[in-house]
């Protein structure tokens, strides 16, 4: 399971011309999920997203997280994060889930994100999504569990 984090001023994700989610200040989150990935894994990288100190605080440094800067997550679902690309000019897609488990294991971490956070918000799974965002720094971090 892979989570790239970046810490946004604004970020939203556009499906057919309507907006599905959509945050001002915050993390936004792309989600990759891998062939064994479970839910207490991805608990435990959602527990570490909502605690990471990513944000300024009152002495301009990192001391932050999600909550205390007053942000918002969004939540967007991005099987190419699991992506190989140590070989060849093509990326392989081996190591995702398969799209049926992907999305049963994606939406108990949204309802579970939604339990632990307020102000969660999310794209639509597998469908053709434009992500809006501006990056604030830019900070970027990309997180995984074992």
């Amino acid at each position: 399971m892979r989570a790239l984090l970046q810490r946004v001023l604004e970020a939203k994700v556009v499906v057919d011309d309507e907006i599905t989610g959509e945050i001002g200040p915050g993390l936004l989150v792309f989600l990759g999920l891998g062939k064994e990935d479970t839910l207490e894994k991805g608990q435990k990288l959602l527990d570490k997203i909502l605690k990471y100190r990513c944000f300024d605080d009152e002495q301009g440094k990192m001391g932050w997280n999600v909550a205390q800067a007053g942000g918002g997550l969004l939540l967007v679902s991005q099987f190419t994060l699991m992506a190989q690309t140590q070989k060849g000019l093509r990326p392989d897609f081996g190591p995702a889930m398969a799209p049926v488990q992907a999305q049963a294991l994606y939406d108990a971490l949204v309802a579970y994100a939604q339990s632990q956070f307020s102000n969660v918000q999310t794209g639509i799974f597998a469908a053709d999504m434009k992500v809006h965002l501006i990056n604030d720094g830019p900070v970027t971090f990309n997180l995984e569990v074992e």
